[in-house]
């Protein structure tokens, strides 16, 4: 029966009618000037120097993981190479249906220098994360070392309300796994084995993704975000999970 369902959600959604090409072009394309994204959720891209952890009042006293993971994306470094997609898809076996990172595409048509500007996304490791607290099996996860938002495959029945839950359309359903996949900002095969880097930050080549411990005052992450000479945002601030994805330019 909740095969049924599932098929019958996707097809509506008009997911299983899209090839993996097809979804690629409509998630980039879902992102217009409005800032709306695939599905019906919006993603802010307004600078909201209020909402970031760096900002006196939010998040000053200590960061509650140790290491506490965090990434900072510069927007106008990317060119969407689409590496960090390759990398992720290759070291976390992802399907050609899934997804654990993606890249989104604003037209800017008025812009002098730039008509266009890709935005990577991923799983924002909320500290509020809303699809653990609606998961009914405790799945989905925070890891209680790192913050890392994580899934246990073995107790995901497939319901689908953390999917339903994200405020950034970070999750996919494996059909292999039957169960929700997503970015564990390579936890399992990577972070967990002595690696320091997530497979796509290590293969970008212009430098977008920036991983680290922001717990850590001499990482890079903590530098980028508690700096104050660019400004840095979240997306989605309004929904109130305090992300642990931040993003720049400059």
């Amino acid at each position: 029966m909740i095969r049924n369902l599932i098929k019958n959600k996707q097809q509506n959604e008009g997911v299983e009618a899209l090839s993996n090409d097809e979804r690629r072009h409509f998630l980039k394309m879902g992102l217009k000037l409005t800032g709306v994204f695939a599905g019906g959720s919006l993603l802010s891209l307004v600078s909201v120097v209020v909402k970031v952890y760096a900002t006196p009042g939010q998040f000053k006293d200590k960061y509650p993981y140790r290491p506490h993971y965090s990434m900072v994306m510069h927007l106008d470094y990317c060119v969407d190479c689409e590496r960090c997609i390759e990398a992720c898809a290759a070291t976390n076996d992802i399907p050609k249906y899934g997804f654990r990172t993606n890249i989104l595409e604003r037209q800017i048509p008025d812009g002098i220098d730039q008509q266009v500007e890709f935005m990577p996304v991923l799983c924002n490791h909320c500290n509020v994360a809303q699809c653990a607290r609606v998961c009914p099996t405790a799945a989905t996860y925070k890891n209680e070392q790192n913050g890392i938002v994580m899934m246990d495959v073995k107790k995901c029945i497939g319901c689908l309300s953390c999917q339903l839950a994200c405020p950034y359309n970070a999750r996919y359903f494996n059909e292999e796994k039957w169960a929700v996949d997503k970015c564990d900002f390579c936890f399992d095969t990577r972070l967990s084995k002595g690696v320091d880097l997530t497979a796509c930050a290590e293969a970008c080549p212009a430098g977008v993704r920036i991983f680290g411990d922001i717990s850590d005052p001499k990482s890079r992450v903590y530098r980028e975000v508690h700096q104050v000479s660019r400004t840095v945002w979240v997306l989605r601030p309004e929904a109130g999970t305090k992300p642990n994805v931040f993003y720049t330019r400059g």
